[in-house]
C-alpha cells in the first residue's frame, strides 16, 4: 500500500529553487509537496502531477501541481542529486501553468537539468 504525506522539507527545497532560478511561471502558492513510501515503481525517483483542465473545470479550481517524492529512492540520493531531480520536476511544468506538463525531449533532459543546477548553485545564497 502506498503511503503519502506532506513533505515541507521538499517544499522549502521547491521555493528556495524556483526563487533562485527565478521561474516565476509557477505559483508556488498551488504547488504542493507530497513524500510517498511503499511504491512498486522500479525507476521513479520522483513525480510530477497536474490537476487535468476537467478536473480544474468539474471543480471550479485553478491549476495546481503536486511534487512526489519517492522515498525509498528520493531519500538515499545526495542533496545534490535530489536537487537535480527537483529541478527536473519542475522543468515539467509548462510556462502557461494550466496543468499540462512539458515533455522530455526537447525540453526537459539531462544537459538542460544540468545547465539549471550549475545556474542555482552559483546563483545560490551559500
Amino acid at each position: 500500500m502506498i503511503r503519502y504525506e506532506p513533505a515541507e522539507d521538499i517544499g522549502a527545497r521547491i521555493r528556495d529553487i524556483l526563487c533562485t532560478l527565478k521561474m516565476t511561471h509557477v505559483d508556488e502558492a498551488r504547488v504542493a509537496c507530497v513524500r510517498s513510501t511503499g511504491s512498486n515503481s522500479k525507476r521513479a525517483i520522483a513525480r510530477c502531477h497536474g490537476l487535468s483542465r476537467i478536473m480544474q473545470l468539474a471543480l471550479n479550481q485553478k491549476p495546481h501541481y503536486v511534487i512526489e517524492v519517492v522515498s525509498e529512492r528520493f531519500d538515499k540520493l545526495s542533496k545534490e542529486e535530489q536537487t537535480k531531480v527537483l529541478i527536473h520536476e519542475l522543468m515539467h511544468i509548462p510556462h502557461s501553468f494550466g496543468g499540462g506538463f512539458r515533455t522530455h525531449k526537447p525540453y526537459v533532459t539531462q544537459r538542460m537539468v544540468e545547465r539549471m543546477y550549475k545556474r542555482f548553485v552559483r546563483d545560490g545564497v551559500p
